[in-house]
């Protein structure tokens, strides 16, 4: 009798201080089981930036264990062999991206920087707050994914469609 797969996923960004890290908790809470999330970055800023940790503490997600990751901890042989890979910043995605374990699918689910975001203090935490529920959006389209179901190519062509996805401004606002 063999146990239910679960599948290990990466989100990449530049830093891994706020849309990666966001997205990791996103999917741990949507693919508990299913899924194992990892965020890391390319040139890490060293720290969870505090707008993200504030708001994914205020929708009760764990934060405790969250840091700031180089993506090397996940390129080398004995990192987790990954099952997918997603780059959720433009500068990742146009980076040379390590040779992963585990010969993951990839897909860019780009959005904007909220680290970057210039503006009042409420302004910067709803302007956090659009990108999580951007992410979270996709990321509960992609846990509804019957992925033993669906072949490589219809697989990425639909990763690539959920990367397009954009959330009912309404959502956002809630």
């Amino acid at each position: 009798m063999s146990g239910k797969r679960v599948y290990n996923v990466l989100f990449l960004c530049t830093g891994n201080s706020a849309r990666s890290i966001m997205a990791e908790c996103s999917l741990s809470k949507w693919g508990a089981g299913r899924f194992r999330a990892f965020s890391a970055g390319s040139h890490t800023t060293g720290y969870v930036h505090s707008l993200a940790l504030e708001l994914l503490k205020s929708m009760n997600y764990p934060t405790a264990s969250l840091r700031s990751k180089s993506w090397d901890e996940f390129s080398r042989a004995e990192g987790p062999p990954l099952d997918f890979v997603f780059t959720v910043c433009d500068k990742a995605a146009g980076e040379t991206c390590p040779i992963w374990p585990g010969q993951p699918v990839t897909a860019h689910w780009g959005v904007e920087d909220p680290a970057a975001f210039v503006g009042s203090l409420d302004e910067q935490r709803a302007f956090f707050k659009k990108i999580f529920f951007e992410l979270d959006v996709r990321i509960r389209i992609f846990v509804s994914l019957r992925l033993e179901d669906i072949d490589a190519m219809a697989l990425q062509k639909r990763l690539d469609e959920i990367g397009r996805t954009q959330p009912l401004n309404e959502m956002v606002r809630g």
